[in-house]
């Protein structure tokens, strides 16, 4: 219900911005057709000249010596013989291809999806979830106390917790389905989420990661003096935003975190990554650089190996095995594809419409009374990453476009970008995989984890840059 209300508020609300603006700005008057057949890096000339003001001195001399033009607050100015053009590019396409942009996404899943969910077939017959299910169970049973002991859920819920801590996404996501698919075996009632399923969402959704390998291999190739001081401020606000999440949903759900079997876990994962930490630290740059290249596809092919390992030693046909996930993956790849449709489409109608540039504007106005309001131009990786992904990666490109990649803006929107995850996408595919429609307090309690997750984010950057 939750997300239904939401999805309805983004439609209306786009669409009345839409209205407002073309019916009150001269230079939106094809913004309806940005909306519905606009593609994503269109360039639309909306005048050919410039109101008074509305560059600077020092911006018309540069204008004079940048063939390219120049850009300011998303509008691009270019010298075109004795003329001035002012263009708008588009920052998102339109709602007919971002459905058929939806589609696509889903059936470049399947592959991954087929993979995956093959190899956890394999473990399952092998019984290797069932082993990590009991390993688990102690921890696992003051938190999803409504869960059975040896039940798979466990299981499967730490090969995508593990996956995400590792940085390793494209594991995650099969992992993660199947988890909310043996979740939802255990839920009495099919349509409304039950406490372990918002227990898990808000948990993957925190996305506590320990080496931001992406964040990384952005910064390495544009050519930052040291690719890796972003992550131990991404390791640390991530780390804010799942404790967020599970005191948050613990309080909901009356589950007691001062428990001594919970505390020893949490003491014992907190050492752990302290120590996995120093470990890092001690590296030099590009031997962390190529520790951490290195870290997520041998990790993968680890556990190939140690699921293939067992499985010889159960003695099981692991072909066949393989085949019978692959199966159901492709399945719930097809599933999806509504659930994916809709919220992509409100996104787009949010961005093209110009509300995201509203947000932007009136946070900078609330904030212009800050001493310091560099954290202003890191806000927009951060905001629009619960809604995109892809969004988000390209005003952290534009942060670094604009004030470089090793300026503290650059670095913040590196640390957003790796901080925080996209909250109505995972949404979205999980509760759709399962076609869960009452979410309950899913949403409130993953978008708090996110601005937690933003707060830190800032005050890290601060402190480890200045």
């Amino acid at each position: 219900m939750a997300l239904s209300r939401i999805w309805t508020a983004f439609v209306i609300v786009a669409s009345l911005v839409a209205l407002g603006k073309f019916m009150f700005n001269p230079d939106d008057s094809k913004i309806f057709s940005m909306m519905i057949t606009g593609k994503s890096g269109d360039s639309l000339v909306v005048r050919n000249s410039i109101n008074s003001g509305e560059l600077s001195k020092q911006e018309l001399i540069k204008l004079d010596e940048t063939p390219e033009g120049i850009k300011k607050n998303g509008i691009v100015y270019k010298k075109n013989q004795d003329k001035v053009e002012v263009i708008k590019v588009q920052q998102s396409s339109g709602i007919i291809d971002i459905a058929k942009v939806s589609v696509d996404i889903c059936i470049g899943l399947i592959g991954i999806m087929a993979l995956f969910m093959g190899l956890m077939s394999i473990a399952e017959k092998a019984g290797g979830i069932n082993f990590l299910s009991r390993m688990i169970y102690p921890f696992f049973s003051k938190l999803f106390p409504e869960i059975p002991k040896g039940h798979a859920s466990m299981g499967h819920m730490m090969m995508n917790f593990s996956a995400n801590l590792l940085g390793l996404d494209n594991a995650a996501t099969p992992f993660g389905l199947k988890a909310m698919e043996s979740l939802q075996e255990l839920n009495p009632n099919k349509n409304v989420a039950s406490n372990s399923q918002i227990m898990f969402m808000c948990l993957h959704a925190s996305g506590l990661t320990l080496v931001p390998i992406s964040i990384i291999g952005y910064r390495a190739s544009y050519n930052a003096e040291n690719p890796t001081d972003v992550f131990i401020p991404c390791m640390l606000a991530t780390f804010v935003s799942t404790l967020t999440a599970l005191i948050f949903v613990s309080i909901r759900q009356k589950i007691n975190l001062f428990q001594p079997v919970v505390l020893a876990w949490l003491g014992g994962s907190v050492l752990l990554v302290v120590g996995f930490v120093s470990f890092l630290m001690s590296l030099d740059s590009e031997t962390l650089k190529n520790f951490s290249e290195n870290l997520g596809n041998g990790l993968i092919l680890l556990i190939f190996f140690v699921i293939v390992l067992g499985a010889l030693y159960k003695k099981i046909d692991i072909f066949g095995a393989f085949i019978d996930g692959a199966k159901e993956g492709f399945g719930v790849s097809i599933k999806i594809i509504p659930y994916l449709v809709g919220i992509l489409v409100a996104i787009s109608l949010l961005r093209t419409s110009g509300t995201f540039e509203f947000v932007m504007d009136g946070l900078r106005h609330l904030f212009s009374f800050f001493p310091d309001t560099r954290f202003v131009d890191g806000l927009p990786t951060a905001l629009i990453k619960p809604l995109s992904g892809s969004g988000a990666r390209g005003m952290m490109f534009d942060a670094m476009d604009t004030f470089g990649v090793d300026s503290f803006q650059g670095r913040l929107a590196g640390v957003m970008q790796g901080s925080t995850d996209t909250t109505f996408y995972v949404l979205a595919v999980y509760f759709g995989s399962v076609a869960i429609r009452n979410t309950r307090y899913s949403i409130s309690a993953m978008l708090l984890a996110d601005l937690m997750g933003i707060i830190a984010s800032i005050l890290l950057a601060y402190l480890f840059f200045g």
